[in-house]
């Protein structure tokens, strides 16, 4: 597939770029910080303009021996964005990330672009930048949880995701949101984690949760290998927790008197993933236990 993957440079980005470009796919990674290296475009992804011009652009020299023209995108995967609030001013946190999504999305469409992933986030459901302390509504929480936030960055994510399902109904493209939960990279297992398993309440705002890089490229592999779902959100989540504590004693120490909306496994995240499992084969294969054997 060619395939136009925005933010290939940031942290969860590159991890997919990597892995999609293993499993052969063409990937041209669309990033303010993108190097100059051949299929790498530099693109202000809030300029329409860029943004229409970028997607029916040549992404690397051999594109043109053919002779045939610029040849169309099979898939664009659009996971630029400011990445959390206080990096910049929180109108700019808003305007950036709801106008780029528009835009990627909007310049997909008329290209005849026939998938669309883009990443959501964890904030959607309003904990994770909440003033003071909330509780979710149910545990463990899946895409039916309410998603009411209060700060800049969630909003955007939520405004990103009524902008797709308007897209999808529009086009009858398959747009697919991922709602991401906390990123970890292989080597913050060992840096970070011996704090999370000493002090679980620094996890609390993370709903307990993470996805390792590698699982969420995993996760994008395996929506682009989907079709014809329409418009879907899913959680992306490891099937554990973070913190070394059985699912019993968080509801003890953080959860009490939120209902459950099931029988959780011991060990078992409460950031719900059972329904990517379900709808597009996601089979998460890491976890910190591998590295610190907690």
């Amino acid at each position: 597939m060619r395939i136009f993957f925005t933010g290939g440079s940031g942290k969860a980005g590159q991890y997919a770029v990597k892995h999609l470009r293993d499993l052969g796919h063409l990937v041209t990674n669309v990033d303010l910080n993108a190097p100059a290296d051949g299929r790498s475009l530099r693109v202000d992804l809030a300029d329409a303009g860029q943004v229409l011009n970028a997607m029916q652009a040549y992404a690397d020299f051999d594109e043109l021996e053919t002779g045939t023209g610029v040849p169309r995108y099979d898939a664009v995967v659009h996971f630029a964005a400011v990445p959390r609030i206080m990096i910049v001013p929180d109108n700019e946190t808003f305007r950036i990330n709801t106008l780029s999504t528009y835009n990627v999305l909007d310049a997909a469409v008329k290209a005849g672009v026939p998938k669309i992933i883009f990443a959501s986030s964890e904030t959607t459901y309003g904990i994770c930048f909440h003033d003071g302390e909330v509780k979710p509504a149910y545990v463990p929480i899946d895409e039916e949880h309410p998603t009411v936030p209060q700060d800049s960055y969630a909003m955007s994510k939520v405004v990103n995701e009524a902008t797709a399902r308007s897209f999808q109904a529009r086009s009858g493209a398959d747009i697919y949101g991922l709602r991401i939960n906390n990123v970890i990279e292989p080597h913050e297992y060992a840096e970070n984690f011996p704090a999370f398993l000493a002090h679980p309440e620094k996890r609390r705002r993370n709903i307990f949760a993470y996805i390792d890089a590698r699982d969420l490229a995993q996760m994008v592999e395996r929506c682009l290998a989907t079709d014809g779902l329409g418009y879907e959100v899913f959680n992306v989540s490891n099937d554990d927790m973070s913190v070394n504590l059985t699912s019993n004693q968080v509801i003890e120490r953080f959860y009490q008197g939120v209902p459950k909306a099931r029988e959780m496994g011991e060990n078992e995240t409460f950031y719900d993933n059972s329904k990517a499992k379900r709808m597009v084969g996601f089979a998460p294969q890491y976890s910190w236990r591998d590295v610190l054997k907690g």
